[in-house]
């Protein structure tokens, strides 16, 4: 059964603000005027007045037990009725009057089967993509307001939206069935039957939960998605169908056990499980692509993480080879002990140039002991003295490298940043060692 709290039928609420008794329930000098010229007693008049106010609200009449006291006390108030005035009618034919009034008087009528008519074309307009009862009522009861056609009892549409949902629902399971192969229906049918000696069924094999995203599962999915596919072809068979009855149908099916199942006739049975194997096949395609994702995010951020390690030592690398060229500038900037050693030498270097000024090649051992006044050996220890300095500057830019680990870890050190494959000792030239 619907509980008309679920739907737009129109009802007192259980607790009614002063605001809403005084914008709806409050009658105007003309209502006043209108119901004591129609009613000849206070008890008929304060019952009058009472319809008249309710059906302006909610568009039907409710019964007199329904009308709250709170309102009813109010309305009489109002209508500075007397105190302990009740809404009584003489006779029900002074009922039945007082409703053709107020009706008339607020431009609606009544046609129960006209009414029920529409109603029921409605719902079966409806029913063909809705499946909740709550939903037939709702869009009835608007296209009846529409109409300006009295609002049947709740009960009434209650029990037409039941026979009409019904109705629609065997339509629709009856052409999902035809739309199969007799190979088909027979395949979904046995799926409720036990297989094996566990007592399991292959129907809770579609009820089938993907599990983590590890790659076993990936596997195991990927093969139930080629079993349900194998089932036979779900999108022919719910051509035409709304996405909601789908969605309603598989939800029926799935609620059910095998045993449970066995209880629906296999008309209905076999519709069902259709219905269950398309959400099967949509769900194992979604967890498919689901879990593949989660494969990929997983790929993704472990691939991330290794790059930035790889960041995080290349970064290192370079940070130690720019101080180890700063180390090299410092040795041979200005100042430095390099370009030191390579002053003096050249200081002393031109000591002995001096001292040998004005020979050449052809000059004669003797005119090179005139030229020296006979000492030889000082220009030649000042010469050897200056090579002795330059060698020992180019010593401090070797002891410098090898201080900093070594040219073969510089070299490795670049071989790194750069990504090269080749050795670098055999693709960089290098001078020999002192």
């Amino acid at each position: 059964m619907t509980s008309i709290e679920r739907t737009a039928y129109p009802r007192f609420k259980r607790l009614i603000t002063a605001r809403e008794l005084h914008v709806f329930f409050t009658p105007s000098e003309e209502e006043r005027a209108w119901v004591e010229g129609a009613a000849d007693s206070d008890e008929h008049q304060l019952a009058l007045l009472l319809a008249l106010k309710s059906y302006q609200r909610m568009g039907c009449f409710p019964k007199a037990h329904d009308v709250p006291d709170q309102v009813m006390e109010f309305v009489r108030r109002a209508a500075e009725l007397p105190e302990g005035t009740l809404p009584v009618y003489g006779s029900e034919r002074t009922a039945k009057s007082q409703r053709s009034m107020v009706r008339q008087r607020c431009g609606m009528r009544y046609d129960g089967p006209a009414a029920r008519a529409l109603a029921g074309e409605t719902m079966r307009i409806e029913a063909a993509s809705k499946n909740n009862p709550a939903d037939l009522i709702n869009i009835a009861l608007e296209k009846l307001v529409e109409a300006g056609l009295e609002i049947p009892r709740f009960s009434t549409l209650e029990a037409l939206a039941s026979t009409v949902r019904a109705r629609v629902n065997e339509e629709i399971l009856a052409g999902i069935r035809e739309r199969m192969t007799e190979d088909e229906r027979v395949r979904l049918l046995s799926l409720v039957d036990v297989v094996g000696l566990d007592g399991k069924t292959l129907f809770n094999v579609l009820k089938h939960n993907p599990g983590r995203a590890t790659w076993s599962n990936f596997k195991r999915l990927k093969s139930h998605l080629t079993w349900v596919d194998g089932l036979g072809e779900t999108g022919k068979w719910l051509e035409g169908v709304a996405a909601g009855k789908v969605a309603d149908f598989a939800g029926e099916a799935e609620a059910q056990d095998a045993a449970t199942l066995k209880d629906y006739t296999a008309r209905r049975r076999v519709a069902l499980i259709a219905c269950l194997a398309a959400k099967a096949r949509m769900r194992a395609r979604d967890d498919l692509t689901t879990m593949f994702c989660k494969r990929m995010a997983g790929k993704a951020k472990k691939a991330r993480e290794e790059l930035e390690e790889i960041r995080r030592r290349q970064q290192e690398i370079m940070e130690t080879l720019v101080a180890n060229y700063r180390t090299l500038l410092q040795q041979v900037d200005v100042g430095g002990p390099a370009q030191t050693a390579r002053a003096k030498a050249a200081a002393l270097t031109k000591q002995a140039l001096d001292a040998l000024e004005g020979l050449d090649e052809e000059s004669s051992a003797s005119e090179a002991a005139r030229k020296l006044e006979g000492r030889v050996s000082p220009a030649l220890l000042t010469l050897a003295e200056g090579l002795v300095v330059q060698a020992n500057g180019l010593a401090s830019l070797t002891a410098a490298v090898e201080g900093l680990g070594g040219f073969d870890a510089q070299y490795a050190q670049i071989e790194r940043v750069s990504g090269g494959v080749r050795s670098t000792r055999s693709t960089s030239p290098r001078s020999p060692r002192t």
